[in-house]
């Protein structure tokens, strides 16, 4: 049994998220959580709302809430949307925890200890309108690189280049939009990454499993231009963890705060602190998932992102954990695999949160239950390339794949029996040629799935799993039950029986893609829903006489009329 440690990258504060977020991280994390559960390994599932640095401020400024009001609010939404959408977090926490406070301003001042922490004096824009210094979120303006006239301080939404707030052309405040701004020199803590350039490098060298994507992604930051530079950690924000150097006061830093992309990924450790907190347990149990020295040199650490994440996760979270085991003394447990996501685009344009375009976790699940999104935003996860979600593509999928493949083989499966047997697995016939072939061809497909599966080949696992479903229609169309019925009952019994067993077999292994329809399958049964490690005890699970009975239909076809509607509904913005 294995202990494998899986993180997915932590969802703003700032909203409900949308189906590119989802995709982007939480939910393959989940399907990969599920399905290393499933076959018997030890797992900690992590994840938490963001809650620092100004997405969340001006969010709560346009909600007029208090931000820590906010923010907590928030927390159970994005908490009951997760649930909503059977994501198996062994712990959803909050960055805002006093955990992650601690952990980020000792792992602050261990990073001082050991010389990588520099302060620093740099020009930032002052706006007198709010008699405040503006953070790279508070300032919108043109973008240098595509013109883009909304782009934010940090980021351009629309071309993604980094930015630095005095790049922005005619930049305004987010706050109050108000132009009379200037620039004035604060003082600020940046971590020196240029200092673990080679050992970052180095150890990414080592990679050699990782996806093209976030090694491509991981070494241009380190190699081009300048290469890997000194990022600041703190900001002259309110809302946020106070720079402190351990539990000492930071001279110089009074009324500043880590900046989000620091404490952030710290939080992936807090979250477990939290865990054990939640659950009775002691600091011993959090620390042997990410302490090398207390038990977690055997645990196999996967984490999920989006690439914009890539470059902090490679790079900057790396570098602090490195950094903070300088003297050997805290030897924090490092990434294994790194599974990077492109981005999902919603009609020939982007997803976006702060437009309100696509469709949101919470309006998905207010239309269709969250197995028809979980098994479509899989099958075409943005995994070498953007993938793009249209209603259109989402009917034929959805119809094709789960009504007409899956859901129909349990419905004539199950009702044909009840008709012709009663509602008990028929006794009678035997496992002949054709069904000795298909165990043998089902044994295979099951082992290409499962290595697919272990190397987190999502859309390829989904596409495995569907073969999986239609080879068992294929036979049901060959093997014609119900014409066998006519002159041999109880060679129809026989193939009934083989039919529902597979239908056990599919419930177990469906699970990690969609876990409500699988939970029905198995329940309909009788089983547990456990994964076929025996092959062969596998298609004869259920024995004769045994009672089950017939599944609600598992899946409904979407119709012309309801995607057209919903075509029409999610046109424009959230509003």
């Amino acid at each position: 049994m294995a202990r494998i440690l899986i993180t997915s990258a932590l969802p703003y504060i700032n909203g409900i998220k949308h189906l590119g977020n989802l995709v982007g991280s939480q939910l393959p994390a989940d399907l990969y959580a599920r399905y290393q559960r499933a076959r018997g390994h030890e797992v900690m599932f992590i994840c938490a709302t963001d809650e620092h640095g100004t997405p969340a401020e001006l969010a709560a400024a346009k909600a007029d809430e208090p931000v820590a009001a906010y923010c907590a609010r928030m927390h159970e939404v994005q908490a009951g949307l997760a649930a909503g959408f059977r994501l198996s977090f062994d712990h959803f926490g909050r960055s805002s925890s006093p955990q992650n406070h601690r952990l980020t301003q000792h792992l602050a001042g261990r990073l001082a200890d050991a010389g990588l922490i520099e302060e620093v004096s740099e020009k930032q824009i002052y706006s007198k309108a709010d008699g405040r210094f503006l953070p790279d979120r508070y300032i919108e303006g043109t973008c240098p690189n595509c013109g883009y006239d909304r782009a934010r301080g940090d980021q351009c939404e629309n071309c993604t280049k980094q930015l630095d707030p005095t790049d922005l052309i005619d930049p305004r405040s987010a706050i109050s939009g108000s132009t009379d701004l200037e620039v004035r020199e604060t003082k600020h803590l940046f971590l020196k990454q240029s200092q673990m350039r080679d050992k970052l490098n180095a150890w990414i060298d080592g990679k050699a499993d990782w996806p093209v994507l976030t090694t491509s992604i991981a070494k241009k930051w380190l190699n081009d231009g300048d290469g890997l530079r000194d990022r600041g950690i703190t900001r002259d924000l309110d809302w946020g963890i106070p720079v402190k150097r351990g539990e000492a006061d930071w001279p110089g830093m009074e009324g500043k705060v880590f900046y989000v992309w620091f404490d952030a990924p710290i939080e992936y450790i807090a979250a477990t602190a939290e865990w054990a907190e939640a659950n009775g347990k002691s600091d011993a149990d959090w620390e042997s998932w990410w302490r090398t020295d207390k038990g977690a040199g055997d645990v196999r650490y996967v984490e999920f992102m989006g690439k914009d994440n890539v470059p902090f996760h490679t790079l900057s979270f790396p570098a602090t954990l490195m950094g903070a085991n300088f003297d050997g003394s805290e030897p924090w447990k490092l990434v294994d695999y790194i599974k990077s996501f492109n981005y999902l685009n919603y009609q020939g344009g982007q997803f976006s949160t702060s437009q309100g375009r696509g469709v949101f976790m919470d309006q998905a699940l207010a239309i269709l239950p969250s197995d028809y999104w979980r098994w479509w935003l899989l099958s075409h996860a943005p995994e070498n390339s953007d993938s793009e979600f249209t209603w259109e593509n989402f009917q034929v999928s959805i119809n094709k794949d789960l009504a007409d493949v899956l859901g129909n083989f349990v419905s004539r499966v199950t009702k044909f029996c009840r008709s012709k047997f009663g509602e008990e697995v028929p006794a009678g016939g035997r496992l002949g040629a054709a069904e000795q072939a298909l165990i043998a061809d089902l044994s295979k497909k099951i082992a290409a799935y499962e290595q697919l599966m272990d190397a987190m080949e999502v859309r390829k696992s989904a596409t495995a799993l569907r073969a999986i479903w239609a080879a068992g229609n294929e036979y049901l169309q060959n093997a014609a039950p119900w014409s066998v019925f006519k002159e041999d009952p109880e060679a129809a019994a026989g193939i009934v029986r083989f039919a529902l067993n597979l239908i056990a077999v599919y419930a177990a292994l469906s699970a990690p893609f969609i876990p409500d329809a699988a939970a029905k399958m198995a329940e309909a049964m009788g089983t547990d829903g456990a994964w076929p490690q025996d092959r062969a005890a596998a298609f004869e699970t259920l024995a004769a006489g045994q009672s089950f009975t017939v599944p609600d239909n598992l899946f409904d076809k979407i119709t012309d009329e309801a995607r057209e509607g919903w075509e029409a509904q999610f046109a424009g913005q959230r509003g």
